[in-house]
């Protein structure tokens, strides 16, 4: 089991900056194939990845957060950061934590980021 909590969002206006972090309960990288991070879901649409990064450190970005969003992580901490650069009203959604622990999917409660234009 592992249990994610997320902290961070909020509201921002266009081409403003925010960061998100996300703590878990136990140390995800602790196998291949293990990964972290983070997906999102706007209202009336379907989740979606954001960023990920596993255990060999290999990351993931969708293409329409690339070279706008970072995620970095802190092994000892136990935690996943996204740090979110010229954000966009688009940006808008509940973004949520998710862990792949040895096969099994984990998310976090979801935490809200509003982008005004």
């Amino acid at each position: 089991q592992v249990q994610l909590v997320e902290s961070g969002g909020g509201l921002v206006q266009a081409g403003g900056s925010l960061g998100l972090s996300c703590a878990a309960s136990r140390n995800v990288f602790s196998g291949i194939g293990n990964v972290m991070g983070w997906y999102r879901q706007a209202p009336g649409k379907q989740r979606d990845l954001v960023a990920t990064i596993g255990t060999g450190g290999i990351i993931n970005y969708s293409d329409s957060v690339k070279g706008r969003f970072t995620i970095s992580r802190d092994i000892a901490k136990k935690t996943v950061d996204l740090q979110m650069n010229s954000l966009k009203p688009e940006d808008t959604a509940v973004y949520y934590c998710y862990a792949r622990y040895f096969y099994s999917a984990y998310w976090g409660q979801g935490t809200q980021v509003t982008v005004s234009s």
